[in-house]
């Protein structure tokens, strides 16, 4: 299909051929008739990947003291190859679409194939032919409102949030400040409201256009505003701003246009400096909006379908695109005269040329519009370059692990041919397969799955997806890379390991036991009976609504590393685990990432794993300390291994490395010569069972065995 997309270190954009994306639970598949093009978000957007990487420093200082704080964590090397993968990696435009239901995911009700559905959404509602779009940002088109005014829902759903925002009642005088789309919106919205309406642009064209949608008041910047509204009204009741700006200009006369204890809502993009005298003095209340309405940047009702009770929350932004698509269908709101241009998806980059500023010409609506022409299921990726190989891999899942870390090793090694990557978006496969070589990407995994030329899979999806993928890779006769963790629970497990009876050609990505610094500590300590292993991890924290915390969490995520790590240590299998962690009410215990565990293996060593993300940046973030037949060794940071007997101290100092080129190696030898896997499958079993377990004790309070 085809996609507009953006390279955010050139700025460059273009129309690209990526792979469709596939139908996923809790969604539909929705072919798109027409798409609106943000003239304030998607702007802003464009021009901040079209300056120089000063330009985007000083736009984006919370990214630059990310990079930083990377620099202390990771190194140069490492720190360089995030930020580089990220410049390069083709970004998706746009938000708000509306085009046909051909498909409809398990768990979403309420929609059939065919449905004509209005779209939203910056991760899902991009200006492509064929969106993968939870249910939640889907609402049905009323009968009689035309694909193109359905494409505007999601801007007209901001609009109305900040109508919302503002408490408007009937009767009252209402200042919009700012008359671009969603100014000209919020304005028909009012008046639909009952309210009379002030309108304020710095554009003489906009303020006229408003007057033709009933503006009672329509003045430019430079008329005199403040005495005009004061001549109609003793101030307005509510404000309402959404201009773009790089001062505060909307801010100080919001406040000179208000009356006594009025409110004042931001829904556009400028800057909070709010002057003390006339807020304090008239006791302004000042409200934010906050895009489409309740719901937005909450994962669970976004992405896992979990509404709001109406009795609770009455305007989500799902009902709040359906009381726009109504407002439309009633002839409440008109975009007859704010639609001014319309562009094939082909020429798209003449759109964002005239949004951006590139031409002189007046424009506010902005459609893109579509055909209906074949969609292919894989693309080509130009000039890759084939390899003579007997290792011919496909990939499935191409986040920033494994763009930064997986894909550039596996190019790296020798007899090693990249057929397809595949993602749920589509243009990720499309962006690794232009940037890492391979010959093709897809957007569905059974693509690579049933394809008899590829050898072997490399699985870096999101946890909860490991188990079934690298299940049904194993039935398809391929060798299998899949990353920590293996399964989520016993079940998952359980279904992985009857896979791998027939077909035992499995790896985890439990890389730190083929670390160089691993493998030194096992020599030192080799034969000096059972082992002490404490294991320190300082994780540092992750938000709260991160996807992790929904599989497993960080204990099946990277505990389970450890897990396996004390197994290759003592070079035995893990028998009895206990787990105890922080304590209600602190709010990381919900997280499950501040947690102690006991690990008994079958040896009689023992182990403590201590996960926390409570502390300080500055200390390293993992120290391994091994004990046994009076030796010591110290692991820190897989930078810096000691080993202590005899009163006597080696070293062994490297870049850090965590074994994960080894691990991969060893992978690729297993596709190409039949060699042994480099994880037996009863360790895999092990650890995997071991982290299972953990979180088992943590939900008991008791330890809990493991089968070895």
């Amino acid at each position: 299909m085809k996609q507009v997309v953006q390279s955010f270190r050139t700025g460059a954009l273009a129309v690209e051929d990526v792979p469709s994306p596939a139908l996923r639970p809790r969604g539909l598949l929705v072919r798109t008739v027409a798409s609106a093009v943000s003239t304030g978000t998607e702007k802003s957007k464009v021009e901040l990947a079209r300056q120089s990487l000063v330009g985007k420093a000083i736009a984006r200082p919370d990214q630059v003291r990310q990079v930083l704080d990377t620099l202390k964590k990771e190194g140069l090397a490492a720190t360089f190859n995030k930020v580089r993968s990220k410049l390069e990696r083709l970004s998706p435009l746009g938000y708000s679409a509306a085009g046909r239901v051909v498909a409809v995911g398990e768990d979403c009700e309420g929609f059939t194939v065919g449905d004509a559905v209005a779209c939203g959404g910056a991760d899902h509602a991009h200006h492509a032919e064929l969106l993968w779009v939870p249910a939640n940002l889907c609402a049905r088109i009323p009968d009689g409102v035309a694909f193109e005014d359905a494409a505007f829902a999601t801007i007209g759903a901001i609009a109305l949030h900040g109508v919302r925002r503002a408490e408007v009642q009937f009767g009252e005088t209402v200042a919009v400040i700012g008359l671009g789309l969603i100014g000209q919106l919020t304005a028909q919205l009012l008046r639909a409201s009952g309210c009379r309406v002030i309108g304020v642009d710095v554009d003489r064209w906009k303020v006229e256009l408003a007057r033709q949608h009933g503006v009672e008041l329509a003045l430019r910047r430079d008329d005199d505003v403040i005495a005009r509204t004061h001549r109609l009204c003793d101030g307005a009741d509510a404000v309402i701003i959404t201009a773009a700006a790089r001062d505060n200009d909307p801010v100080v006369l919001a406040g000179e246009l208000a009356r006594d204890r009025a409110r004042v809502v931001i829904v556009g993009a400028v800057p909070l400096e709010i002057p003390r005298s006339p807020y304090y003095e008239k006791e302004l209340d000042v409200r934010l909006s906050r895009s489409y309405g309740p719901g937005r940047y909450d994962r669970g009702y976004e992405e896992r379908g979990l509404d709001y009770p109406i009795g609770y929350v009455r305007w989500t932004e799902n009902r709040n695109m359906q009381a726009f698509l109504r407002a439309l269908e009633t002839k409440q709101v008109s975009l007859a005269k704010l639609v001014t241009h319309r562009v094939p998806l082909a020429e798209a980059e003449r759109a964002y040329d005239l949004v951006a500023g590139a031409t002189a010409e007046p424009f506010l609506g902005v459609v893109l519009q579509y055909d209906d022409a074949p969609l292919p299921r894989t693309i080509a990726t130009p000039r890759a370059q084939a390899r003579h190989s007997t290792a011919v891999l496909g990939v499935i899942g191409a986040g920033s692990f494994a763009c930064g870390t997986l894909i550039p090793i596996l190019e790296r090694l020798p007899g090693v041919a990249l057929a397809k990557v595949c993602t749920a978006s589509g243009l990720g496969a499309r962006d690794a397969a232009l940037r890492h070589g391979f010959a093709a990407s897809v957007g569905d995994p059974d693509d690579i799955l049933g394809d008899e030329a590829i050898h072997g899979v490399v699985i870096a999806t999101r946890h909860d997806s490991h188990a079934a993928l690298a299940a049904a890779a194993l039935r398809n006769g391929k060798a299998v890379f899949v990353e920590k963790p293996l399964a989520l629970d016993r079940t998952q497990l359980d279904d992985v390991l009857a896979a791998a009876a027939s077909n035992p050609r499995l790896t985890v990505g439990f890389n730190r036991r083929f670390s160089p610094h691993t493998a030194r500590v096992r020599d030192a300590l080799s034969g000096t009976g059972a082992l002490v292993i404490h294991i320190r991890v300082n994780a540092g924290p992750i938000a709260a609504d991160s996807w992790i915390h929904d599989a497993g969490g960080r204990l099946l995520g990277e505990v389970c590393h450890f897990v396996d790590h004390a197994q290759a240590l003592a070079g035995a299998r893990i028998r009895r685990v206990f787990a105890t962690g922080v304590a209600l009410p602190d709010p990381a215990s919900r997280l499950r990432d501040n947690l102690c565990v006991s690990l008994e293996l079958t040896d009689g060593s023992v182990a403590s794993i201590s996960y926390t993300s409570k502390g300080d940046a500055a200390l390293g973030k993992e120290r391994i300390e091994v004990f046994g037949g009076g030796r010591s060794a110290v692991i820190d940071d897989f930078r810096l291994t000691t080993v202590m007997r005899g009163r006597r101290k080696d070293r062994l100092e490297t870049k850090q490395d965590k074994g994960h080129r080894e691990e991969l190696a060893r992978f690729i030898a297993m596709v190409k010569t039949g060699a042994p896997p480099p994880i037996a499958l009863a360790e895999l079993r092990a650890a995997s069972l071991g982290a299972i377990a953990a979180l088992e004790s943590l939900k008991l309070g008791m330890p809990v065995e493991v089968d070895a």
